[in-house]
């Protein structure tokens, strides 16, 4: 008696640590430190409909649908990239690669976040929200990590698109419709992608060289991308003030966006010159805090 208690109980936290375990490897497969970013877009795009503070149902239904969609194609990735992750020190300690999740697993939870993202974005919101969020889903998925990523070194450029969907999805949550306004959004997000990614692209070219993933950096070399980064970083800047010329924000963002673009500007002029990975570094997670604030700063004018 006094001897099974204890193997009992230690059975018993196994059973709860193993459990815990596989739980933080389908949670993996989401990748939230990402969709946290996407889903600043959405919340921000919510209030900017709004022109004030959307209802709070509303937002936490669209976040939670919000990540759903953005989770699912996440976990698909996890299953359609898995030999490229196996061949990059980067990604190859993840579950799928490890074996701890199988592929089929891994894409058979994709397709059911997919499933109840629709489901939560149309009954909680409507039904375009749901095709938007579903919509990111499929490019990032078909387009982007089966068809580019493979065969072009225009992956990002065009693949990225499926990252500017979030914003769509909370603009259609409250407004029921996708009009001009929501497409300088999308056209933010989609100008910020490629400096964002080819900065990272430069500190980890030799894992897409051993992957034979045809990125920039890779194929070109890195004084070619450092360039394509500033010149991407500068039209970003243009595009980043439609919203003032387009009547969608005023003054107190314009300033905003000239501010944190300018010092983006910065970094990637450092890049190019000075082409160091220190430099692709900063201008990395700088990209990150810049998206991040420009969405508050724009929410923030139109509330």
């Amino acid at each position: 008696m006094t001897t099974d208690a204890p193997t009992a109980a230690r059975a018993s936290r196994a059973e709860v640590t193993g459990l815990g375990a596989i739980f933080r490897d389908y949670v993996k497969l989401t990748k939230p430190r990402v969709i946290s970013l996407l889903l600043v877009t959405t919340l921000a795009a919510m209030f900017i409909a709004e022109r004030g503070v959307p209802d709070g149902w509303l937002i936490l239904w669209t976040m939670i649908g919000g990540y759903l969609a953005a989770g699912g194609a996440h976990a698909i990735n996890h299953f359609t990239d898995r030999d490229i992750d196996g061949a990059m020190g980067r990604t190859d300690a993840r579950p799928v690669v490890q074996g701890r999740i199988t592929p089929v697993r891994a894409l058979a939870f994709g397709i059911a976040l997919g499933i109840a993202s629709a489901l939560v974005l149309g009954l909680s919101s409507n039904w375009l929200a749901a095709a938007m969020g579903l919509a990111g889903l499929i490019v990032y998925v078909g387009i982007y990590s089966l068809w580019l990523k493979r065969t072009t070194i225009h992956n990002i450029v065009i693949g990225g698109a499926a990252g500017a969907f979030p914003p769509l999805v909370g603009w259609a949550a409250v407004a029921g419709d996708l009009s001009l306004y929501a497409w300088i959004l999308f056209a933010i997000v989609f100008y910020w992608t490629p400096p964002h990614f080819w900065a990272l692209a430069l500190l980890i070219k030799d894992d897409y060289t051993r992957a034979d993933v045809p990125m920039l950096p890779s194929v070109h070399g890195e004084q070619v991308t450092q360039l394509q980064v500033l010149l991407w970083t500068v039209a970003m800047l243009g595009v980043s003030v439609l919203p003032c010329a387009a009547g969608l924000a005023g003054w107190p963002y314009f300033v905003a966006a000239m501010v944190l673009g300018g010092i983006f500007i910065h970094f990637a002029l450092r890049l190019w010159r000075e082409g160091t990975r220190r430099m692709a570094k900063v201008t990395f997670h700088y990209s990150l805090l810049y998206l991040a604030l420009l969405f508050v700063a724009m929410a923030v004018d139109a509330a």
